[in-house]
């Protein structure tokens, strides 16, 4: 890429290092690095990075070349392959052999813009955000991804599909439309691979859902508005497939920055807090759950940098990592567990375009 050195992809073998000394051993984790490739400043793509559980340093290491905006990535159930959204005009999806760096194999999402893949069963469901569309692909035995069996496209003059995810119980696919201002439930037909409009929960117009995140209880998700600034909790009912839009809180507590676009959350694998991240106030939200599900908000952390487009809990739970975009940096934040509280940043890594931040499975 312009600007940034590009090295081999050495494999998974050294991103398991042990560090330390026989009395204080400590395990690095492996993580994932998006950014985006094109503008001013352009990314590496995806690159491997190793992150220490204690000190929380992350070191950013080698490149795994051919992935032009790499926005979002998810692993296989098996942790061998990660799938990688190049969020392009003519959008791709690429699977990446976790072992050698290898990519596999890719295929066209037949939209725009893809930023968001996940897995479902065999299927890889992605979202197309220029393009206002959901797509399904069948994953093949050897973790290829095979050619799409169906496109979705949302209602309205301007859909833009943000997110598209299984639902806990499995027995649906929920997409969420930032244009459609809409999040829609799908039942998919595992036989065929096609997608069964199921029922639709419209929110205010101009609330612009970006991403949901569900409570681990599996009875409530908490949908993100990127363009009021808001958090709402809505009721799920998985026998039934619908939503039930309930309390709506800010991401902002009482301050009331000149312009904010919330762009991640995420619920702590505990159930007990929710975060968020706010670009433009360029802070991490954080909430308590409260007994009957609703959110209590706390406070605002600064993130560390500018225009946190992502963040993430990591495995031990003791830090948070933010992708600063503008700042170009993923910045962590220490946590307490028991809490939920974040504290100031304790440091940063450079990363031109940064987007994203994945551990890697296998450091769980």
């Amino acid at each position: 890429m312009h600007g940034m050195a590009r090295r081999t992809f050495l494999g998974a073998s050294a991103s398991a290092a042990l560090v330390g000394g026989a009395a204080n051993a400590r395990r690095e984790l492996t993580v994932y690095l998006g950014s985006f490739t094109s503008g001013d400043r352009p990314g590496a793509g995806l690159q491997r990075a190793v992150a220490d559980p204690v000190s929380g340093r992350l070191d950013v290491g080698d490149t795994i070349p051919g992935l032009p905006d790499a926005s979002w990535s998810v692993f296989s159930h098996d942790g061998h392959v990660l799938y990688v959204t190049n969020e392009l005009t003519d959008g791709r999806i690429a699977a990446v052999d976790v072992a050698s760096g290898a990519v596999r194999n890719t295929q066209p999402t037949h939209g725009e813009a893809p930023t968001h893949t996940s897995v479902h069963g065999q299927f890889l469901l992605t979202a197309n955000y220029g393009s206002g569309s959901v797509v399904v692909h069948p994953l093949l035995d050897d973790g290829r991804i095979g050619e799409a069996t169906d496109v979705q496209t949302h209602d309205g003059p301007e859909p833009h599909a943000h997110q598209v995810l299984p639902d806990p119980s499995g027995r649906w696919v929920v997409a969420v439309d930032l244009g459609a201002d809409s999040v829609y439930v799908y039942g998919l037909d595992t036989d065929t691979g096609k997608l069964h409009r199921h029922s639709q929960l419209r929110m205010p117009e101009k609330y612009g859902p970006r991403h949901l995140a569900f409570h681990p209880d599996g009875e409530r998700a908490y949908i993100l508005g990127e363009l009021r600034s808001e958090i709402t909790v809505a009721a799920w009912d998985a026998r039934a497939g619908t939503f039930t839009a309930g309390q709506v809180v800010s991401t902002l507590g009482d301050a009331r920055p000149p312009e904010n676009y919330p762009a991640e959350l995420q619920v702590s694998a505990d159930g007990r807090f929710v975060y968020a991240s706010n670009r433009g106030h360029d802070s991490i939200a954080t909430f308590d759950i409260t007994d009957d599900g609703d959110l209590a908000f706390v406070d605002t952390t600064p993130c560390g940098g500018s225009w946190p487009r992502h963040l993430t809990i990591d495995p031990t739970g003791r830090w948070i990592y933010v992708a600063n975009q503008r700042e170009h940096v993923v910045a962590w934040l220490p946590r307490d567990p028991n809490t939920g509280r974040l504290a100031a940043p304790a440091g940063t890594a450079a990363v031109d375009s940064a987007c994203f931040v994945l551990f890697e499975r296998s450091s769980r």
